[in-house]
């Protein structure tokens, strides 16, 4: 018999609160009526990200912006409406219980394997974002998990503190403990990042990097401060951050702060961040 395809009104009737839970992210303060949450669309230490259980809506206090559950899903993902819906499909039939506040620990994310990347749809979200595999196989992982009782697999980062970054098509989260991903090569150059696609994209572009520099991945830009004692081993320090709000802020932390740093996102002026330069490039 064919699946049905799920519609477009029965994907928005899906609870936020448990896509959220699907993805990853667990409500800070949990009453009736609403749900507060760390922003999953950007880095907050303050949970400013609310849901309405009464009327399944969320509205994220930082960027002004709210709307339904494909709203959160095509902002989360940066896919269409149509893939979100596909996305929402798998929560649909899935059923991934939703965890209650006492049960948060046991609903976190479990790492069950890391390999070498070999997923056909890992490896089709590697060519979309114009990373060769060789490359993503230097610096990251295949990591499969659980959520809850959800099985999922990403590509992954691992960070100082033996966590993981994790990154698919859908999925953007990480396992704990959250930290710094700090590549020494003994080089006097450090080259500064958001994320592991920024670090993916700048060998991408300039491959002889990987060997003659050393790279901090601050994996949020909570981690600012944490990153300044980094900067106290080069001579020079170069600034790859987004060009969005937190990215220029952190930008001018780290400039204020250490005279050594060099601002180089003009590169990619016109984009937000340098994969999605990368992208663009022909």
């Amino acid at each position: 018999m064919k699946k049905e395809k799920l519609s477009c009104e029965n994907a928005r009737k899906i609870s936020i609160v448990k896509a959220l839970e699907f993805l990853g992210h667990y409500p800070t303060r949990n009453t009736e009526k609403e749900a507060w949450f760390l922003s999953p669309l950007r880095s907050e230490t303050q949970a400013s990200f609310k849901v309405s259980k009464k009327l399944n809506c969320w509205y994220d206090h930082g960027l002004g912006k709210g709307g339904n559950c494909i709203d959160l899903i095509c902002a989360f993902s940066n896919v269409s409406v149509s893939g979100a819906i596909e996305f929402l499909a798998q929560i649909n039939t899935g059923k991934p219980p939703i965890q209650e506040q006492n049960n948060l620990r046991q609903s976190r994310i479990q790492i069950k394997d890391v390999k070498f990347i070999q997923h056909p749809a890992l490896l089709q979200y590697l060519k979309k974002r114009k990373i060769s595999l060789t490359i993503a196989n230097t610096f990251c992982r295949e990591v499969h998990y659980t959520v809850g009782n959800a099985y999922c697999f990403s590509i992954g980062l691992k960070n100082n503190s033996e966590g993981w970054e994790l990154r698919n098509k859908y999925f953007k989260s990480s396992s704990s403990p959250k930290d710094l991903t700090w590549i020494n090569n003994k080089s006097q150059n450090l080259i500064v990042l958001e994320g592991m696609f920024d670090l993916l994209s700048v060998i991408t572009v300039s491959p002889n990097l990987k060997r003659e520099a050393d790279f901090l991945i601050l994996n949020s830009v909570v981690f600012a401060d944490k990153a300044l004692p980094c900067f106290d081993n080069y001579e020079v320090i170069e600034l790859y951050l987004d060009r969005d709000e937190a990215g220029r802020k952190t930008t001018g932390f780290f400039l204020n702060e250490n005279s050594k740093c060099i601002d180089k996102s003009e590169f990619y002026s016109d984009e937000k961040d340098l994969n999605a330069w990368l992208m663009k490039k022909k």
